[in-house]
């Protein structure tokens, strides 16, 4: 330690070099992306949703964050509600044992995936890429996408969009493309909305316009008459308005009207009424009647 000619130094104790950065181990690294929740780094478990940017999350985990009150979190701060992710539609590995290492000498294989691609069966643990379909939820790898070629889902055979495929825990590149795609689609259903509101409104104004038309009276000759869109009034119609007339406006409810001056009334209806000058004649009551009129 000295040089007194006892130890001989190497050069790393005389001189300080420059410390090489840590590496990420990549399998633990992929444990973590494909086996965990992307917010609360808990197990993934069923049901399982992704985001338009790839990330995985328990649906759990998801509902919890939309409750609370803080929502700062970086990594979820793109998620506005329910509808911002989707639920995955996965295939579970037959071959899958989920072991923990209780002992010293036991050897865990962190690479095997509880879920698998339904096509060519390769394992969800981050060595290839897998994509979500945004429509329906299914997941397939995206080897079996190239080798299909179609633009129906496999599995549910619902069409989809190049714009539709989503990149699981994707890297640098694939996150770029997602963002711009998912502020497309964001805009374009916005632009949708807007287009099927102006719509609904458009259908309101011309039906009140149309009621309008259909209620306007036409005065011809003095007397009122209801249009119709084809200019030919039916019988029916007719009918109908001349009745409401006639019970709206009878004769008989004019002031000057009385039954007892009516020369068509019959005796019989004029005594029901205190008018007539049979009501006026003392009778006493007794028990087949029993009217209060009579005492």
């Amino acid at each position: 330690m000295g040089c007194d000619g006892g130890t001989i130094p190497r050069r790393d104790e005389l001189v300080k070099t420059k410390q090489k950065p840590e590496q990420k181990d990549k399998n633990a690294e992929a444990v973590a992306r494909w086996r965990h929740c992307a917010l609360t780094q808990q197990e993934l478990k069923q049901p399982i949703v992704t985001c338009e940017l790839g990330r995985l999350y328990n649906k759990e985990s998801i509902l919890e964050f939309l409750l609370s009150k803080e929502k700062n979190q970086e990594v979820v701060k793109h998620i506005r509600n329910l509808k911002d992710v989707k639920a995955l539609k996965l295939t579970t590995n037959p071959n899958f044992q989920n072991k923990q290492a209780d002992k010293g000498d036991q050897y865990v294989d962190h690479q095997t995936s509880p879920y698998i691609c339904p096509i060519i069966g390769l394992e969800m643990n981050g060595n290839y890429k897998f994509n979500c379909i945004w429509k329906c939820g299914c997941v397939l790898s995206e080897r079996a996408l190239k080798e299909i070629k179609s633009e129906t889902c496999t599995i549910c055979n619902s069409p989809f969009e190049k714009s539709d495929i989503i990149t699981l825990n994707p890297n640098e590149e694939d996150r770029e493309r997602m963002e711009k795609q998912m502020k497309e689609r964001r805009e374009k259903n916005k632009l949708a909305k807007k287009s099927k509101k102006q719509k609904a409104e458009e259908t309101v104004v011309n039906g009140n316009a149309k009621k309008m038309k259909l209620e306007e009276p036409s005065t011809s000759n003095g007397k009122t008459s209801t249009k119709n869109l084809d200019d030919k009034p039916s019988q029916k119609n007719d009918s109908k308005i001349n009745l409401s007339t006639k019970i709206i406006i009878p004769e008989k409810a004019k002031a000057d009207y009385s039954v007892a001056k009516d020369p068509k009334a019959s005796e019989t209806l004029k005594s029901l009424f205190t008018t007539h000058h049979t009501a006026k004649v003392k009778v006493k009551q007794h028990w087949v009647t029993h009217n209060n009129l009579f005492y």
